[in-house]
């Protein structure tokens, strides 16, 4: 491929030699540096692609794009294309080189705080109901027909992203929900191309710190940058921050709630609760009209319900194919219910901070449970202040916290639990410490009574145990049949 059509829709500078040469590869990693690729210089948290410059060139680099001077290959036989920014012309680059597969596909973006995940799997759940090919990119996995990829970040680097896009296309593909993180927005991820419909599910205080947004104002606005990238913006008319996201936007809009101001509403809100299992229904009126039912419990089930029906309106799904689907739909680790002979609820989520996991137990409490037992450890080489705040949490709204390990990493588990201890303390909860994970989920098991609703916090989709650098299989759903295989053999 000619360089010159790779850069065709970026603004560059050829400092070095000439854009007028075939390119064999696209490269964005040293250490696969090939004869004749063209290799993007991409500074990252631990290392800069313009450090490697010289050793690329050694090793056949045709081309490079850089963004700043590179002196330590001035006259030598590579070109070089000099932009403002390496990560943003590598999305626009990438594009170009898989030929712009997302134009064959309607792209669905959908970022926020929480609901993310949930919200992806209901409109692909949705979508193929109605009989829609349709591909997905999120926290979890990448979901390309039958192939399921193991997810590295939300947002893949643009080069993977567009990768994917195009081995949609090959596989059929109609359309593709991703979700898109307000890191991958900030890095320009989601470059080099338009999405068709990007969503706002809700904004609170996240990912703030090193590495990731200096500010929750810097977090807000990179979120509404997805609104400066689309054609239809369908967002959250309930969540404060909303005018915030929306400023500057670019896009259509459309809003979802509850409030009487929005275009889609949710009337009518019920809980559901029926033998070892949660649910809500309501009524959808406004732009649309009829019942739902969604089997997973708490109020923000309505607003990712929501969310779903207001993206599958605009492909013409029938009231029935909504219907049908959303009480099928199931997102491992998201409030996922897990069957058990017990007469108790035994639930899996991901909630890892105490932001979730207080959302969370305030959702489960509005069920009226004998008792909720709330089971969960903290991340090893984290913030402790994360520890004090989840052990407040669960101490002030479970009737009992087990506390056990999650990943320790290279901390010892007992004292990530005194840390815990330490944040419960405060709000005389009733609590007992277990430090092995599968006899924590045995002793709950075990102590179940008629009514409680269990959950089991914080691994949510994992399959692991993280302990001094090596990753241990670990999933608690294995765990659980394996507790009740061990019952029923005495």
């Amino acid at each position: 491929m000619k360089l010159t059509d790779l850069l065709c829709k970026l603004e560059y500078e050829c400092i070095q030699g000439s854009a007028d040469l075939e390119i064999s590869q696209v490269v964005y990693d040293s250490r696969k540096i090939t004869e004749g690729c063209l290799f993007i210089c991409i500074a990252g948290a631990n290392f800069d692609g313009h450090d490697f410059a010289a050793e690329a060139a050694d090793q056949g680099a045709r081309a490079m794009v850089v963004s700043r001077e590179m002196p330590e290959v001035a006259g030598r036989d590579v070109t070089l294309i000099k932009v403002p920014d390496t990560r943003y012309a590598m999305a626009f680059i990438s594009a170009a080189y898989f030929g712009y597969p997302a134009e064959k596909l309607r792209v669905i973006g959908i970022t926020g705080t929480k609901g993310k995940t949930t919200t992806t799997y209901m409109v692909k759940s949705i979508l193929e109901n109605a009989g829609y090919k349709v591909g997905l990119v999120g926290t979890i996995e990448v979901i390309i027909g039958r192939e399921h990829i193991h997810a590295g970040n939300t947002t893949p680097e643009s080069y993977s992203l567009q990768e994917y896009f195009a081995r949609m296309v090959e596989a059929g593909m109609d359309a593709v929900v991703m979700e898109v993180s307000s890191q991958g927005l900030m890095l320009h991820r989601t470059q080099g191309f338009v999405f068709d419909l990007g969503i706002f599910t809700n904004l609170e205080a996240d990912h703030i710190g090193p590495n990731e947004h200096a500010s929750f104002e810097e977090y807000q606005r990179c979120k509404g940058l997805l609104f400066k990238q689309c054609q239809v913006g369908i967002v959250n008319g309930d969540d404060s921050h909303v005018d915030a996201v929306l400023k500057g936007h670019t896009c259509q809009v459309e809003r979802y709630g509850i409030g009487e101001n929005n275009d889609l509403r949710a009337e009518n809100v019920r809980l559901v609760r029926k033998p070892g299992e949660l649910g809500i229904a309501f009524r959808v009126e406004g732009l649309m009209d009829f019942d739902v039912e969604v089997p997973t419990p708490g109020r923000f089930s309505v607003y990712n319900a929501l969310t779903a029906i207001a993206i599958c309106r605009h492909f013409n799904v029938r009231e029935d194919d909504i219907r049908r689907a959303l009480l099928a739909v199931r997102v491992k680790g998201r409030i996922e219910m897990v069957k058990v002979p017990g007469r108790y609820t035994l639930l899996i989520d991901y909630a890892h901070n105490a932001m979730a996991l207080e959302s969370l137990l305030t959702s489960l409490r509005e069920y009226e449970p004998n008792r909720l037992v709330c089971l969960f450890g903290c991340g090893g080489n984290r913030s402790r202040q994360r520890r004090y705040e989840m052990g407040e949490v669960s101490g002030r709204l479970a009737d009992l916290t087990i506390i056990t390990s999650d990943n320790p990493r290279f901390e010892e588990p007992q004292d990530i639990i005194e840390d815990i201890k330490t944040g419960i303390s405060g709000t005389g909860g009733a609590y007992v410490e277990i430090i092995d994970r599968k006899e924590a989920i045995r002793y709950a098991m075990e102590h179940g009574q008629d009514g409680d609703i269990i959950i089991l916090a914080g691994k949510g989709h994992e399959d692991y145990q993280e302990i001094r650098g090596v990753k241990y299989p670990m999933d608690e759903r294995v765990l659980i049949r394996e507790i009740l295989s061990e019952q029923a053999q005495g």
